[in-house]
């Protein structure tokens, strides 16, 4: 879908794009493998080999800290692979960030503990955590365009969706070796060396998944773009063009996903705290509550993002966020019966409503950018979110847990998000069937240009 006046046509689209959209599925999967790993290790076994304390939930809290660490440098990321990703390409920036992130990960599996290597293990660990953050501060806002710009706009939701089931494909994948190795190991054999096993099987991962990447092709709307701006001349930075014309368009992109960011940490990552350590069951059972939340998630997310090429990204995106705001309280109540049944459909009925937020989002916020700064305003918006939502979650809901020694705070922090989200997405402009080779309705449109007729609706 290129302009018209462009000299550059869109190249040959190999496999067409459902290739394009497995390649992005399987690079977001092994990205966000690594990135969950790192929150469930800080649950379990961080706490005890890199931050030992007299309190359980003291050293928890602390391998949070550096959990949260990761989501600091997203913005970095995102700025400086945004800023590239406009100028050079989505695709290599999409194979450096696989790089950066995989090879993190792996080097977390060969460090030494604290016992060992005393202080120098936890700087370690957290200098590489921060590698991890930078690294995916990048992936989003690349497999998601490349998806985006490759597919028509009636059914962008669809596909572009697929890349956001990587983030539950990768927790899925994070959860079921972690409750694999804690099935046929002790615990001690499992503090002792089990938990090294998944962050070295990240660089298997990585190999296959850098394969598949590198054989797709370029973003057709990209490649128009740039020739467009060198015939035009110098161009400002992408990232300053963000902030100079398109700031609305950040914060709405921020709201957006503020309540599904902190919603999706509290379902997954903090419920392994509050079930081993506030309700004192065995991590088995949060382990494979969530794992079998995350493979009903990773199959839903898709038919979300469908939804909203019916009936639009906004209506979708209020279902799940007017939805989490009640079952906050509802979710806690659950698992606070001890049953694994009902901790397992509370944690997927939660991921449930989380997907119809997540599901219509790559589109969203896709549409809501020119292709010209459109990874960068996606990254920014994305990333700036991660700080203030998803990087302070578990931390938060770990001290309002010591304060209170009830879920009940917890359950009022995750609906006050959720209502956040509610009132921005409500406030903002559908963006449904927008064509992303056009630019917006108007340097300061608050989301979206005029509304345009999507084939089938």
């Amino acid at each position: 879908m290129t302009d018209a006046s462009s000299s550059v046509p869109p190249p040959a689209r190999p496999g067409g794009i459902a290739r394009i959209v497995g390649a992005s599925l399987i690079g977001t999967t092994i990205e966000w493998y690594d990135f969950f790993l790192y929150g469930s290790a800080a649950a379990l076994v961080f706490n005890k080999l890199f931050f030992p304390t007299g309190d359980p939930l003291t050293g928890t809290l602390i391998a949070f800290l550096t959990y949260a660490v990761g989501f600091a440098a997203r913005p970095l990321g995102g700025v400086v692979f945004g800023h590239f990703g406009d100028r050079v390409g989505r695709k290599k920036l999409l194979v450096v960030s696989l790089l950066m992130m995989g090879g993190a990960t792996f080097a977390m599996g060969l460090l030494p503990t604290y016992a060992t290597a005393g202080v120098l293990a936890p700087v370690l660990l957290t200098a590489l955590r921060l590698v991890q953050g930078f690294a995916l501060g990048g992936e989003w806002g690349g497999a998601v365009l490349l998806v985006s710009e490759h597919g028509g706009a009636d059914r962008r939701g669809f596909w572009a969706s697929w890349p956001q089931s990587g983030a539950p494909g990768g927790n899925l994948l994070a959860t079921g070796v972690l409750a694999l190795l804690a099935a046929v190991q002790s615990d001690a054999a499992f503090l002792s060396w089990g938990w090294r096993v998944p962050f070295l099987l990240s660089g298997v991962l990585v190999a296959v998944g850098l394969w598949i990447r590198v054989t797709v092709s370029e973003s057709p709307l990209f490649l128009a773009a740039k020739a467009r701006a060198e015939a035009g001349g110098k161009e400002a930075a992408p990232v300053v063009e963000v902030f100079r014309t398109g700031w609305r368009q950040v914060l709405g992109a921020i709201g957006t996903r503020f309540g599904e960011n902190i919603s999706y940490y509290i379902l997954t990552s903090f419920l392994l705290v509050y079930v081993t350590t506030h309700l004192k069951l065995g991590k088995g059972t949060a382990l494979n509550a969530v794992l079998i939340g995350s493979a009903v998630h990773f199959v839903t997310i898709p038919a979300w993002g469908a939804l909203s090429d019916r009936i639009g990204r906004r209506p979708v995106t209020l279902i799940g966020s007017a939805g989490m705001a009640v079952w906050a309280f509802a979710f806690f109540a659950l698992v606070d019966t001890r049953s694994f049944a009902v901790i397992t459909a509370a944690v997927t009925v939660g991921l449930l409503l989380h997907g119809a937020m997540y599901g219509p989002q790559a589109a969203f916020v896709s549409e809501m950018f020119d292709t010209r700064v459109r990874y960068s305003g996606a990254s920014m918006g994305s990333q700036l979110s991660s700080i203030v939502a998803g990087a302070l979650a578990p931390v938060i809901a770990v001290e309002l847990l010591k304060d209170y020694g009830s879920a009940t705070p917890v359950a009022l922090y995750v609906s006050l998000a959720a209502i956040v989200t509610t009132v921005t997405v409500a406030l903002i402009r559908e963006t449904r069937g927008r064509d992303l080779d056009r630019p917006l309705a108007g340097a300061h449109a608050t989301v979206a240009p005029a509304r345009q007729p999507v084939a089938g609706s």
